[in-house]
């Protein structure tokens, strides 16, 4: 369950990347970016491997937020531990 849910996670947001870095880029010329108001001295190629990487992690933040939010109240408060297994005080230890 876990790998499906990392790749409802992960491939939507590299989907995503990859039309952010059309759109920004179909705009912007990677030899006109400044930071910080001094020229970048990275290749073209540099810059797009970067820009990527920053919106792919972006979408993955925002893709795993919309996979928590969209867990059930059963899916976020069951305890993995059996009854017997969980220790004494534990707040979920009368649960199923």
């Amino acid at each position: 369950m876990l790998q499906q849910r990392l790749m409802w996670i992960v491939w939507p947001a590299f989907l995503m990347a990859g039309v952010l870095e059309m759109l920004v880029f179909a705009v912007v010329d990677p030899q006109d970016m400044h930071w910080f108001g001094m020229p970048l001295d990275l290749t073209r190629q540099a810059i797009y491997t970067i820009a990527f990487f920053v919106f792919w992690g972006v979408a993955v933040v925002s893709s795993g937020l919309t996979t928590l939010l969209a867990m059930s109240p059963f899916e976020v408060n069951r305890c993995p531990m059996q009854p017997m297994e969980r220790p004494s005080g534990c707040p979920k230890q009368g649960a199923c």
